[in-house]
């Protein structure tokens, strides 16, 4: 090989790896840190970057996007000396690529570090019930915390989120045991409320049905009076328009006698006093009829027996007629009496009918 061709491909392969070496390419979204001789220069940003070959070199490699991390659960004291485990997750970014790497050694770690510390410090202020409802509260003060810290490390934490609270199992049991005796508790008073509210629509449904029914009693009554009241106008009217016979409204009267007892709910039955001035009517009545009609009948043998005998004899003719007219009207009255008497009977005997079977004692005893 020919002297001189060795020398030039050496230089060409050194020009070759000091271009290279000064050409860095930055990926979106990241950010490298460059020292010279073991100091920090500068950050490099995305894109083509040329730096020393031998000088510079790229100390870190960050991603600026906004992380998730994730730690692992802690036990934490709460004010009412119970042990529970608190898993977080933590949103952070990095806008300070040079203090992230200068700042603090480790910065996932610090972060978890502080993070626990600052949980223990809040929720060692709350109780269980406290710390279990305000979850809101405590992800704003560890936030507030948490961006105060990190601030001068060159991370902003966007949130922080509690994942989870894990209480002993023992406090697992009663919290259940009070969560299922609260169900019950609702569940009872919205049953109770039920039926409370149907016992109401049953109320306003029976007194609506009471007044509807009462309403259609009251009117059924008002029309029932209306029509006797009418009938007995037209009766009232119809007796004095045809001037009616006495003996007529007293058999009617009398009539009437045995209808007193045939209600099934009367317990006594009671005469009224009005009996012995119909039955008197009744006998008037009667009398006149036997005064005017009988002596029409023997009024001819009376003569025929004064013209024969004399003026004397039809005297004693009319005094011997006298005692028929007077034993008539006595037969008349005794029968209508008898006649009352056995209606007034009558309407007794269906009033301790109908009475004995709800005084049997009685009864037996009778």
């Amino acid at each position: 090989m020919d002297p001189v061709v060795i020398p030039i491909l050496v230089a060409a392969i050194v020009v070759v790896f000091l271009v290279a070496s000064s050409v860095r390419i930055v990926p979106q979204a990241r950010r490298y840190n460059i020292e010279r001789f073991g100091r920090y220069r500068r950050t490099l940003q995305p894109g083509l970057n040329l730096v020393l070959p031998v000088a510079d070199r790229v100390n870190t490699k960050l991603d600026v996007r906004e992380q998730v991390y994730s730690s692992q659960p802690k036990p934490v004291i709460t004010e009412d000396n119970l042990v529970v485990n608190i898993d977080t997750v933590l949103y952070y970014q990095i806008t300070d690529p040079r203090a992230a790497a200068y700042e603090v050694a480790d910065y996932l770690q610090a972060i978890d570090q502080l993070t626990v510390t600052t949980l223990r410090n809040v929720i060692g202020s709350m109780d269980l019930e406290e710390t279990l409802t305000s979850r809101e509260e405590i992800n704003t003060r560890l936030r507030t915390v948490l961006d105060d810290a990190t601030g001068k490390w060159g991370i902003r934490v966007n949130r922080v989120e509690i994942k989870a609270i894990d209480p002993p199992n023992t406090i697992k049991e009663a919290m259940e045991k009070q969560m299922r005796a609260e169900r019950d508790k609702r569940a009872a008073i919205l049953h109770a409320e039920g039926e409370r509210q149907a016992k109401i629509l049953t109320a306003e449904g029976t007194k609506q049905k009471d007044i509807l029914e009462a309403q259609g009693t009251q009117q059924a009554m008002i029309l029932r009076a209306d029509g006797e009241a009418k009938a007995v106008e037209r009766v009232f009217q119809a007796v004095h328009r045809n001037n009616a016979d006495p003996k007529v409204l007293a058999y009617k009267y009398l009539e009437t006698l045995p209808h007193l007892a045939n209600s099934d709910n009367n317990t006594f039955w009671v005469i009224p006093g009005e009996l012995t001035e119909a039955v008197r009517t009744v006998t008037t009545a009667f009398g006149d009829h036997s005064s005017t009609g009988l002596p029409a009948t023997t009024r001819p043998a009376e003569t025929a027996t004064a013209d024969a005998e004399g003026t004397s004899a039809a005297g004693s003719a009319e005094l011997e007629a006298d005692p028929p007219l007077s034993l008539d009207a006595a037969a008349a009255a005794d029968e209508v009496a008898k006649q009352a008497a056995a209606a007034v009977s009558d309407a007794k005997a269906e009033a301790e009918a109908a009475r004995s079977p709800q005084v049997p004692g009685r009864n037996q005893k009778g």
